[in-house]
């Protein structure tokens, strides 16, 4: 299959052409949320960013399986070894089943999902539905000698591990410098080495998740579920592994040494990651207490915002940076987004009412071309964007008749915004973007239409007085050669 797509490649630090192993089948597996409460706008950047490169890799030909997990398992406070649950814990303080956290969390996280218009992946494992797969692979990292039983936990045994791979070659770390700025922690005596991380923890008398294993009632390590689950629905070898930039280490750092360890040689041949949503130059995230969820920004409810964001704002403003670099919150920049949006939301509009003529006297050639290009420079949406803004341009030459298009070029540009920017970036531009519902529609027509009966009996009374009108509400109304538009 020929195409020129570029990705940037975390483990080589460089743009590669991407080849799959299989041609036309792509394996991807993208590390999904851990489900304790609500989604906030850092979920939402790799569920789109991943969805994009989904979307892009189905629209050229490729049959991608997409493998996205929930963690619902395993992962600690802190991205720790040692403390409690998080999910437990979010249990704990609501009275209920720690599955009965995950499955209203999860319900609300696809929710989000598709507002944001997020496409489900192929296949959605959970951790804890996948215990026996991890018990298996944590005895294969055994009978391989890379880790070790301590009373009843399993570490894996980095120091060993090094001397035959390299334990930090995704992040760039060194195990010399690691083990210097690492002190030793209450609690982890059990270890032979600070940096040595767990693959089964044996369960405390108060843990209430906890399975069976040869060594311990307990539960897997967190870095475990995506080594066993990429693995069991992948293969061996599979083309790409994303998520966010702060999984990069320790959390894919882990699972590449897991998984060299337990088969002998890496599973993943191109590592992909976005990089963070930020406020006020700091992370976004649960732990720090600084994030907004996805519903607050859907209805303005939380504090910092000015106003409510519909999920299509939300999506353009993380489309409109690159996926790896960082995008920083403030209400003045979703704002903008949302004009922007609006902007492309109108000029589809207008495009579908443009009536064609015989010659185009704006330039339609090479649009696609052009979105195509970018697209294969490693995903750069924020170009596509920009071409699009460029369009927009062309077609309100169009509409206020001071140009025209020939039903070539007509066709041609409509179908260019469908591939591009509704089917690959995954944006609605039905006038529902703007809130406006079918019956607001229709009485801003209809008022229209008596403006426009007014004037064509010279009652210009009439007519000044619902244009004036109109624009104080905050309408944008232009005269047009086949009537007028509008637009808030």
């Amino acid at each position: 299959m020929e195409h020129k797509l570029l990705v940037y490649n975390t483990l080589s630090r460089c743009k590669e052409l991407f080849v799959p192993l299989k041609s036309p089948y792509v394996g991807m597996y993208v590390c999904g949320p851990t489900v304790y409460g609500d989604g906030h706008l850092g979920h939402a950047r790799p569920a789109i960013t991943f969805d994009v490169l989904f979307r892009y890799l189905s629209h050229l030909g490729y049959k991608v399986r997409y493998v996205r997990n929930i963690t619902d398992v395993g992962h600690l406070e802190h991205d720790a070894d040692e403390g409690e649950d998080k999910i437990a814990k979010k249990a704990r303080l609501e009275q209920k089943e720690p599955m009965e956290v995950v499955q209203y969390y999860l319900n609300r996280y696809h929710k989000a999902m598709e507002a944001l218009n997020v496409l489900p992946p192929s296949i959605e494992p959970h951790a804890s539905g996948h215990i026996i797969e991890q018990i298996d692979f944590v005895k294969k990292i055994l009978e391989a000698g890379y880790a070790y039983e301590s009373q009843g936990s399993i570490y894996f045994d980095v120091r060993k591990y090094n001397k035959t791979h390299h334990y930090g070659k995704l992040s760039g770390r060194n195990i010399d410098d690691l083990l210097a700025t690492t002190r030793e922690l209450d609690g982890q005596e059990e270890k032979q080495c600070s940096l040595d991380f767990a693959l089964w923890k044996k369960a405390q008398p108060e843990h209430i998740m906890r399975w069976p294993s040869p060594w311990s009632d307990g539960f897997p390590g967190w870095h475990m579920e995506c080594s066993a689950m990429g693995t069991k629905y992948l293969g061996e070898e599979f083309d790409i592994h994303g998520g966010g930039m702060d999984l990069v280490f320790p959390h894919h750092e882990c699972e590449i040494a897991q998984s060299t360890a337990a088969l002998g040689h890496e599973t993943v041949h191109y590592w992909l990651h976005n990089n963070m949503i930020t406020i006020n130059g700091k992370k976004m995230g649960k732990s720090l207490g600084n994030f907004i969820t996805l519903d607050e920004f859907f209805t303005g409810s939380h504090p910092m915002l000015e106003q409510a964001y519909s999920p299509m704002t939300i999506r353009f403003f993380i489309l409109q940076a690159h996926y790896r670099s960082t995008v920083d919150f403030s209400n003045e920049a979703l704002q903008a987004s949302e004009k922007g949006l609006n902007k492309l939301v109108d000029a589809y509009a207008r495009l579908q009412r443009i009536i064609p003529s015989a010659t185009s006297t704006v330039e339609v050639a090479g649009l696609r071309e052009k979105c195509e290009e970018a697209m294969n420079d490693d995903l750069n949406t924020p170009i596509v964007i920009s071409h699009f803004f460029e369009a927009a341009k062309a077609i309100n030459t169009v509409t206020d008749g001071k140009g025209s298009i020939s039903t070539a070029d007509l066709e041609e540009l409509k179908s260019v915004f469908k591939t591009y920017l509704i089917d690959i970036l995954g944006l609605r531009l039905e006038s529902d973007t703007n809130n406006q519902n079918d019956a607001y529609k229709g009485a801003v027509d209809l008022l229209l239409e008596i403006r426009k009966q007014a004037k064509a009996n010279k009652d210009w009374a009439t007519s000044d007085k619902i244009r004036n009108e109109l624009t104080a509400l905050g309408f944008n109304i232009k005269d047009t050669k086949d009537g007028y538009e509008w637009s808030l």
